[in-house]
């Protein structure tokens, strides 16, 4: 376990724990967004080589999670979730660094990510040296037909 802040804690996690990822991905994603991955996708990517996931507590309750894979010298920011209640509290942030310092430890030299534009959380990933490089019209499509653009980051390791 890593300690990021006095009451924050970071540990690796795994199927074991897809009971919490299901949990704090039905209360951050507002579904009429259609970001959400479904239980069987979360699970899926754990058949997967070079996945890896963190959870983030505070004792023992798990307040976000972040999912990521390398593939060669890439990284990919799959999935990161933060309970509404522990926003702003430096909660994906800790996340997002743990991510990138894990992917530099797989070997990676790049992070690359997708957002929904619009989504707050892009604030967070640009204030952590991501640069927006591409966007995807009408990538995600919310329960009522309505579809969103997504952007894509991506952020060079070299400096970790």
């Amino acid at each position: 376990m890593k300690r990021t802040r006095a009451n924050l804690t970071l540990r690796g996690g795994g199927v074991e724990d897809l009971g919490i990822v299901n949990g704090l991905s039905a209360a951050a994603f507002d579904p009429r967004f259609g970001e959400a991955w479904t239980p069987s996708q979360c699970a899926g990517m754990f058949a997967l080589p070079g996945v890896w996931l963190t959870i983030a507590q505070e004792g023992e309750r798990a307040l976000g999670f972040a999912m990521a894979r390398v593939i060669l010298d890439d990284a990919e920011l799959l999935l990161l979730a933060v309970d509404p209640s522990a926003r702003r509290r430096g909660t994906g942030r800790a996340l997002v660094r743990s991510t990138m310092a894990e992917a530099v430890i797989r070997g990676a030299v790049n992070l690359h990510l997708e957002v929904r534009a619009g989504n707050p959380a892009v604030s967070l990933y640009v204030g952590e040296g991501f640069t927006k490089i591409g966007e995807r019209r009408k990538y995600y499509r919310g329960l009522d037909g309505e579809q969103f653009d997504a952007q894509t980051f991506r952020r060079s390791l070299s400096q970790e």
